[in-house]
């Protein structure tokens, strides 16, 4: 008796349905990219109790003829690839030509479709549970609309393992919004349960970042500080991260990297609106995550992740997209190469937020009119002396008092707009919104409370400056600066070398950065196959578990990626040690050296965040004053 034998039709399907059909969130996916890749203008989505009892997705594309109306629910049907080749280099959002014929296995499928150009009447097919029930002419607009109800009737045991209806919708509201972000010039209908949920309209505009930012404020509302990103790079070409990969095909090895970050104090204790596309495709990359922390690096808090919508473009051949069986993670041929690319495009425009152009200076302090016990501050007093012990000599202090300060400019600078969900939605995109640095607008000091925040006023509203986290930046900086300076790292030989033996894949990444460590101030050296013989560290370098230390080596070079600073190994120990010499809380110093401390801080490359990632300088606007004290709802 055989015991091999092949499925029937509608069990494989089934099967298949249980990769691509995950919960009402993948049907709306599939469709979704159905409907982006027929080149819609607009997309409706309806859903009713979490998307179990239906699901429609009605879009103005090309549309379909009777006979691709039919062919589309067989499996393996697609109009996006002909030959295998074509894998290597995917354009659309879809490709598989199973989502249609999956779905239609595990629900009541109805669709409507008619082509946009020459097509007089319609199609409509009615599937249940796999088996077409009827095929008719009908009357429809130009397009597609496909109708998904009681979803997964015929499969009970997937239908119990569905969540409740508001998280199914939620599922389903975090994928409409990824897709809304990647695709501002499509409009898109929410609705749920009977009741409008969104409605975008298309977003026209030349300026691919000012289209990104209305639909943000659409979909979010909030008033967020959000930097522009635009970057262009270059990939390597003739090397692949994979060894024995095949022979490159000829690629454009440019990579554009644009979108916005959070500004320096914006970021949220999860990953859930850390949004990153490739080539318009929501993915998820772990490399590319790490990518980001390495670009934010000293200004993030430990546990916080940065508030992005980032797009990168780069050839299509350069990403695989077809090793997950919902494409919602993806492979890059040169991984290492565009996490690098990703953390300098952040890195960037972090830095050029605040370096963008001079900033003005601070203002003396007034003589107070009228109550000057309570705005004169703290009698003169001079800096903390330095302890005894210092591990790295000569440690700067804040810089001498200027003699001149130039005139504030004699225009104010404007407020940023609010961001509210009342605003009625616009076609055309606002004026642009880019925040102006806290620090290049011009300041007055106050005072200080609590002998550590330093009071200032803009003409924007109150700014508070933590001194304690603010001189650790400006040593934090000077000292780098200072050590950059030298080509190779100091290196101190140790007095009993260490051998250290590493598994297979960590030995042939260490290979490959010798030459970086040589310079890091690290001696290490092959002693066989996957042994390493260790004599030599920074001084700054405390080891007590040599292979820990190499193991945590190889850790933090793939997290940071290619161009590793020289003074990587060495920051949070330096980062520690300005912490113990930077002026702390109940240190009283006078007007001119808080105007000082304010400047230095001006001239930092990241001065918003000390270097553990708390912020230096804080804002409180007059609108929010206003709502403090009730004059505004």
């Amino acid at each position: 008796m055989n015991r091999i034998r092949l499925l029937p039709e509608h069990v494989a399907n089934q099967i298949a349905a249980g990769e691509v059909v995950e919960r009402p969130a993948s049907v709306v996916k599939e469709l979704v990219e159905n409907a982006l890749d027929a080149r819609s203008n607009r997309i409706s989505v309806e859903i009713q109790t979490g998307g179990r009892s239906l699901i429609r997705v009605t879009d103005d594309g090309i549309g379909m003829s009777r006979d691709d109306a039919l062919l589309c629910l067989e499996r393996h049907a697609t109009s996006k690839i002909t030959r295998a080749e074509d894998l290597t280099a995917i354009a659309t959002m879809g490709f598989r030509g199973e989502a249609l014929p999956s779905i239609a296995s595990v629900s009541r499928f109805t669709l409507n479709t008619r082509e946009r150009e020459g097509a007089l009447e319609g199609t409509e097919i009615i599937v249940n549970g796999g088996k077409i029930a009827a095929v008719k002419a009908g009357a429809s607009a130009p397009g597609t609309s496909v109708e998904v109800r009681q979803l997964f009737f015929n499969l009970p045991a997937r239908r119990k393992f569905l969540r409740s209806e508001e998280t199914e919708s939620a599922h389903i509201q975090h994928y409409l919004t990824l897709a809304a972000l990647a695709c501002p010039a499509i409009a898109f209908d929410f609705i749920k349960d009977g009741r409008m949920v969104w409605q975008l309209p298309a977003v026209k505009a030349a300026d691919k970042i000012a289209a990104l930012r209305e639909r943000l404020r659409a979909l979010y509302g909030a008033d967020q500080k959000l930097l522009p990103v635009m970057f262009t790079g270059k990939l390597p070409i003739g090397s692949s991260d994979e060894a024995g990969a095949a022979e490159e095909i000829a690629v454009d090895p440019t990579i554009n990297v644009w979108g916005v970050i959070g500004a320096p104090g914006v970021a949220r204790s999860t990953r859930d609106e850390q949004h990153v596309f490739v080539n318009r495709r929501p993915i998820e990359n772990r490399g590319i995550n790490f990518a980001l922390l390495e670009g934010y690096h000293t200004a993030l808090m430990k546990g916080r992740y940065p508030v992005c919508a980032l797009f990168i473009e780069l050839d299509a051949s350069e990403v695989d997209v077809n090793i997950h069986p919902a494409k919602r993670e993806v492979k890059f041929h040169h991984e290492r190469a565009i996490r690098h690319l990703v953390a300098e495009a952040v890195r960037k425009a972090l830095l050029d937020f605040h370096s963008a152009s001079q900033p003005p200076r601070v203002e003396p302090v007034k003589p107070p009119t009228v109550s000057p016990a309570k705005l004169i501050l703290e009698p003169s007093a001079p800096l903390p002396p330095k302890p005894e012990q210092v591990e790295l000599p000569n440690l700067p202090k804040l810089s001498k008092p200027l003699p001149n300060w130039p005139a504030p400019p004699s225009k104010p600078v404007e407020p940023l707009p609010s961001l509210t969900k009342d605003s009625p939605p616009e076609v055309t995109p606002r004026a642009s919104t880019t925040p102006v640095p806290l620090l290049h607008v011009p300041l007055r000091l106050v005072g200080v409370i609590g002998k550590l925040y330093v009071v200032l006023e803009s003409d924007r509203g109150l700014v508070l400056v933590d001194q304690h986290a603010a001189h650790e930046r400006i040593l934090f900086e000077q000292m780098l600066q200072r050590l950059e300076q030298q080509d190779v790292a100091p290196s101190q030989r140790l007095l009993l070398p260490e051998t250290v033996e590493l598994n297979a894949r960590d030995a042939v990444f260490l290979r490959e950065q010798l030459a970086a460590l040589t310079r890091l101030g690290v001696g290490l050296n092959e002693f066989g196959e996957r042994t390493f013989l260790l004599d030599a560290l920074p001084p700054f370098v405390k080891v007590t578990d040599p292979r820990r230390f190499i193991l945590e080596l190889v850790d933090e070079l793939r997290a940071a990626g290619q161009g590793v600073n020289t003074l990587r190994l060495g920051e949070h120990v330096i980062a520690k040690t300005v912490c113990r010499h930077a002026v702390k809380a109940n240190d009283a110093l006078a007007g001119p050296e808080l105007e000082n401390l304010v400047e230095d801080l001006r001239h930092c490359q990241m001065p918003y965040t000390c270097p553990h990632g708390r912020p230096t300088i804080i804002e409180m606007n007059f609108k929010e004053l206003e709502k403090k004290f009730g004059r505004t709802v």
